[in-house]
This record gives C-alpha cells, structure tokens and sequence, in this order.
C-alpha cells in the first residue's frame, strides 16, 4: 500500500512538472500513468491478468478512447468555429465594436463578459475557449495586452464565477441534483454572494497582473499566424455577433431535451450562419477549415492523454484508499465533502470526475445525519472547481496549449491563481455561510 501511494504522489507530481516543462503530453502523461501502475501492482498488459481486472493498458485507452469519443464533434466544431471567426474578419469586427462602446481600456472586461455569458448559457467550457480567443486576440493587439494573460482571462470568465454558480446549466452544477435531490438553484443566496466575491475579485487580481507585467515592460507580441487586421474590410458588428448569438440560444434551448448533443447543433449553426452571413470577406476558408481541424485534434489528443492518466490513476489501491479517509474527514460534514471533492477532483484532473466519484458515498452519509442538501450541493459543487485546474486538467492544457500556442511556464501561474487559489477562498466563504445559517 505504500508503493501504491508513492506511485499515485509520485506520478501526479511528476505530471504537474513535466506539464509546467512544456513536454508533449501524449508521451508524459501514460509514463506517469505507468508509475502509478506499477507501484500500484496494476498489470500493465489485459493478457496478464484473470478476468476482467484492472490493467493499465485498458484502463488508460478505455479512459482515452472514451473522452475522444464522447467529445470530439464538441472540438471539431469549436475549433472551426474560432478559426472561421478570425479568417472571415468577424472577430475582429466585433472587438473592434466592442473597443468602441467600452473603451480600450476594458478590452479584459470585454473578453471576461463574453466568457460568462457563453458559459451561463450553457456552452461547454472548451468550446467557448475556442470561440471567444480569436476575438480576445484583436482585443489584447489592440489594447497592447501580453498575450501571455489571455488564457488566464479566457479561464477566469469561464470556470469561476459562472461554471459553479446556481443556475449555470454546466454539468459541474448538475451531477449533485441526481444524489442530493435538489435543483440547479440551490443555495442561490449564498451562491450569489461568492459569485460576486469572485468576479470582482478576480477582476481586479487580473487587471493587477497585467498592469504589473506591462509596467516590466511587456506588450503584445504578434505572430504570423493572427488574423490580419491592417488594410482589409472587417463584416458588419452585428452579422459577426449574430453567429455567437445563435450558440447560445441553440446550446441552452436544445440543452434538456439534447444535453451536451445540444453543442453540435448550436455550433453547426453558428459555423454555418458565419459562412452565410460573411462569406465574401473570408481571406481562406478552406485553410480555415483544415487548420480548425488540426487544432481541434491536437486539443483533444492532449486532454485525452490527461484523462487517460486518471483512468488509471483510479484503479490504484492508494486512490480507493484515499476516497475512503477524504469522505470519513470529522468535524463539519460541509468542510469535509468540500475537501474530499476538491481533492479528488485534482487526483483526477476533473471537477466533474471528483463529484461523480464522491458523491455516491458522501450523499448517503451526510443526508443520514441531516446535512441541509442546499448547502452540500452549492459547497460541494464550488469546491470541486479548485484544485481541478492544476496543471494537468485537461481545460487547462487545452486552453494554453492547443488554443492560446502558449506554454505553462509562461500563462499557467495568472490562470492558476484565479481558477485554483480564488475558488478555494470562496468555497471557505460559502461554508462560513452556511454555518452561519445563510441560505438555510
């Protein structure tokens, strides 16, 4: 058993610094997953095992296989998505517009608003990286932003002060409603409160980094690959908005009756309304497409790498052992079910895989005992999106990497701060709350 906790440490410490190198994910996360393995005497071949046991070989590709093929089309799709907003000129028309009415100065909050919206609005957390980065690029030329932020503030508007919050149609805030009984409202009142915490603190924590960096000298750093915005006509503001108006409608319409299916609909919709609405300023749509495919296959190679990670990692005694002592943590059942979650969450790399795995046995037992399910559904949900943005998430590497072209070193420590640090400071305000008899 001690082999196995040092291969499980071990492995996902050895993950995060290999991550934060900037080495290839598809070759460093099955050799971390294979320490764990082997520490955790978990076969590595299905042909050296009886029956149907764990192996490292199957749960690692069973993990991969089934991330890929759940949701590449979402990638696919979001991926077309942003680069056909760049290539038709529509980002860049709408920043420009955005500029306008806000002012250069609010080019983040722009970017932030347009994150939290698509978000709320029931958009998958990739797919609005992928949509609001080509737009957020234009902003940070035009502002003379370090590059290196945009994938903290895309982050920030995104998995922070909306993805937990009561109402998001996020699936973080629903996976509780099936074990606790409650709706996606619980504890508004006190969910409010963090919300607004976070927003603005985050805000001002963002805007402090970038002005810190831009008084060191740092500017906007231009590549070949941005979308020209010198000498070309840029489409109408509103026929670019109208397309990630139609993502959102189709994504939280369709959103019961489709569930995340809902995000091809609403994407196939906006590629195609792009295309009708803005077909003559395309500089290559054809180029579009194919780079939009390569992005979206990298992206979804390198989150699938990491997730193949936690599908071993789980099957490792130390892993079992460990979800036992976190959801048996005394004292207050709200502190306990926020660390078990939280900390789960970033053995796994995933908010979502920390719920479903503790959820199960911390429902049952706190509602025995009498636990308000509002307040365990809001904590529970708030604290699982902390330490589930480590390095190795795959949001996270997706986000810096396939969609910003930046590497850890430099974007990973901004966006570390406001999705791991900020979150936790607001689970702790929301169990002080709630211990308070807010919301109750």
């Amino acid at each position: 058993m001690v082999l196995s906790f040092i291969g499980l440490i071990g492995g996902l410490a050895l993950l995060v610094y290999l991550t934060l190198k900037g080495l290839n994910l598809l070759v460093v996360a099955p050799l971390c997953a294979l320490l764990v393995a082997v520490l955790s005497n978990i076969p590595i071949f299905p042909q050296l095992t009886d029956g149907d046991g764990a192996t490292f070989l199957q749960n690692y590709m069973n993990s991969f296989a089934n991330f890929v093929a759940d949701w590449f089309p979402m990638f696919l799709l979001g991926a077309i998505f942003g680069k056909v907003m760049g290539d038709s000129g529509a980002a860049q028309s709408v920043s420009k517009w955005v500029i306008g009415k806000l002012g250069i100065k609010r080019a983040v909050l722009a970017i932030v608003l347009a994150c939290a919206v698509l978000t709320y609005g029931g958009v998958s957390l990739f797919v609005v990286a992928f949509s609001v980065y080509p737009m957020a690029v234009s902003l940070f030329k035009q502002a003379n932003l370090p590059r290196r932020f945009i994938p903290a503030t895309l982050a920030f508007g995104s998995v922070t002060f909306t993805m937990t919050s009561a109402g998001s149609p996020e699936i973080q805030n629903w996976i509780p409603i099936e074990y606790l009984g409650t709706s996606p409202y619980a504890g508004w009142e006190v969910s409010i409160i963090v919300a607004i915490f976070l927003a603005l603190t985050g805000y001002w924590w963002l805007q402090t980094l970038i002005s810190k960096a831009q008084a060191n000298g740092e500017a906007f750093e231009e590549r070949e690959e941005d979308p020209a915005t010198s000498n070309r006509e840029l489409p109408n503001p509103l026929f670019s908005i109208i397309p990630l108006v139609i993502v959102l409608i189709l994504s939280f319409t369709l959103h019961d009756a489709l569930e995340k299916s809902a995000l091809i609909v609403a994407l196939l919709g906006g590629v195609l309304s792009l295309y009708i609405l803005n077909r003559k300023y395309f500089q290559d749509f054809s180029t579009a497409l194919s780079e939009g495919t390569t992005g979206a296959l990298v992206a979804i190679g390198n989150t699938a790498a990491v997730v193949g990670f936690g599908g071993v990692a789980k099957a490792s005694k130390a892993f079992e052992q460990s979800v036992e002592a976190m959801t048996s943590i005394p004292g207050s059942p709200l502190v306990g079910g926020a660390i078990a979650v939280s900390v789960i969450a970033g053995l796994t790399g995933s908010a979502s895989g920390g719920q479903v795995i503790a959820l199960p046995i911390l429902a049952p037992h706190y509602l025995d005992m009498g636990v308000n399910p509002e307040a365990l559904h809001r904590t529970i949900t708030i604290s699982s999106g902390a330490l589930d943005s480590l390095p190795h998430n795959g949001y996270v590497v997706t986000t810096i990497r396939a969609i910003c072209d930046e590497t850890h070193q430099r974007a990973y420590w901004a966006m570390g701060a406001l999705t791991v640090i900020l979150p936790l400071i607001g689970a702790a305000i929301a169990i002080l709350l709630f211990s308070l008899g807010l919301g109750i």
